[in-house]
């Protein structure tokens, strides 16, 4: 009983979240209701045994990415770029209500039906949590394909300093290496 009024008021409280930051005039005031959002659907992934899940919903989203739209915003003038939104809002209602309706239609001529009772890991052994199948499950079975993860992160975040370094500056000429010994 008391995991369905949790339920009720975390989906209540992400609905009226994501409406107020799409109706909000204020961006800042826009930016802070993605937060509550954010929050919100991570207690729904608690409720759901999602713990790690939850942990990364709240990192990812409610810290670093919600940290980035206010870096965007704040550099952002809003008197300097303000366009007539009104013009192309019934694009938005047209295509809202065709999503809404094949949406809909998709839900109601399927026979979903989900599980009922408790969640619990797939692979998870007696007295594990979800949180520590996962953990084992990345480190012994997947750890090869975890480590090709992390390299390819890095080659992608060292490419893009490099990228964006010689951005605004003129090019240099490489000197070869055998150059730089002789010397």
């Amino acid at each position: 009983m008391i995991e369905q009024l949790l339920f009720l008021y975390f989906g209540a409280v992400t609905l009226a979240g994501a409406l107020f930051a799409i109706l909000s005039r204020n961006l800042i005031y826009s930016a802070l209701s993605l937060l509550v959002t954010f929050l919100h659907i991570g207690g729904i992934y608690i409720l759901m045994n999602a713990e790690f899940i939850a942990a990364v919903q709240i990192i990812v989203y409610a810290g670093a990415i919600l940290v980035l739209y206010l870096f965007v915003l704040m550099l952002f003038n809003p008197d300097e770029e303000r366009r007539p939104l009104y013009k192309q809002a019934y694009i938005g209602v047209i295509a809202g209500l065709i999503l809404f309706g094949i949406t809909s239609l998709a839900v109601f001529r399927s026979h979903l039906s989900g599980q009922q009772g408790d969640f619990v890991a797939h692979s998870s052994g007696a007295g594990m949590t979800n949180t520590q199948a996962l953990g084992q499950a990345l480190f012994t079975d997947f750890v090869f394909p975890f480590e090709v993860a992390s390299l390819i992160l890095l080659v992608a975040m060292l490419g893009a300093i490099v990228l964006a370094g010689r951005r605004g500056k003129k090019k240099k000429r490489v000197r070869p290496v055998v150059d730089i010994v002789a010397e």
